[in-house]
């Protein structure tokens, strides 16, 4: 148990000095004060003081958090802030659904089950460093702290900008989602969009007296065939070329009846 409450001081002053950091020193939180939560909580006027005091509380309990003597207060003091942090997420999402919380810093986002998913983390981390104690960090701390501050990172949606949108990016090149497909999977909608957009389509269209009634592929080719007044309309759809212009059309004689 003491191996696990060591680190926790560690990771809730870390993320308490950078949410107060972002409060203080960013320009744009303090532009985008008067569209956050805490606007509508408070007033529009009063948004910009209100953050930097509640910047100043996360500075104080960050420092006492950090320095001698550990203390239970201290993880106390934590667990009070992260407990406020969580009623105001709950405010925010009942009062004001299309704000942002401006809790690290500016996002157009409102609040979302991420936001309460880190609050909620972070209070669980503050009640566990009210039994850290004057215990030194071994390495199950060190691995439980790592995780912590991972799991609060991930949980940072202001934070998608540096790792979750590269990281799609990623994936997108190497799934290959718009990359050519076997032309017999290819689906008949796909072909006859193509078709619709087509010349060939556009000056046979009058003479049509059915809708599709025959299709195959071959040779990369995929044949629609529909009733053309005495005639049969048959166009050639390329399966590999999505230029409409590139669209074909026959009208066949039908055979007289003996």
């Amino acid at each position: 148990m003491h191996g696990i409450a060591a680190p926790q001081p560690y990771v809730i002053a870390l993320f308490l000095l950078w949410a107060a950091l972002m409060k203080l020193l960013s320009r744009r939180m303090r532009a985008q004060a008067g569209q956050t939560a805490l606007a509508r909580l408070v007033g529009a006027a009063r948004a910009v003081p209100a953050l930097r005091l509640v910047a100043v509380l996360e500075l104080a309990v960050a420092a006492a958090l950090l320095l001698p003597p550990a203390s239970p207060l201290e993880g106390t003091a934590a667990t009070v802030l992260s407990a406020g942090f969580l009623l105001y997420l709950t405010y925010g999402r009942l009062a004001a659904p299309a704000s942002s919380c401006g809790c690290l810093g500016t996002h157009a986002r409102p609040v979302n089950w991420r936001g309460f998913g880190r609050a909620g983390l972070l209070l669980a981390v503050s009640v566990a460093a009210i039994w850290a104690g004057p215990y030194p960090l071994d390495a199950t701390g060190v691995v439980v702290g790592l995780a912590e501050a991972a799991a609060l990172l991930a949980l940072s949606a202001e934070l998608d900008r540096h790792w979750l949108t590269p990281l799609r990016r990623l994936l997108v090149r190497l799934r290959r989602p718009l990359a050519v497909v076997a032309p017999e999977k290819i689906p008949l909608e796909v072909s006859l969009r193509l078709l619709y957009l087509s010349p060939a389509y556009c000056s046979a269209s009058a003479r049509l007296t059915s809708d599709v009634q025959d299709v195959w592929d071959e040779d990369g080719l995929r044949f629609v065939v529909y009733a053309a007044r005495e005639r049969t309309a048959v166009f050639a759809v390329p399966l590999s070329d999505g230029d409409p212009s590139a669209v074909r059309v026959a009208l066949i004689q039908e055979p007289a009846l003996a």
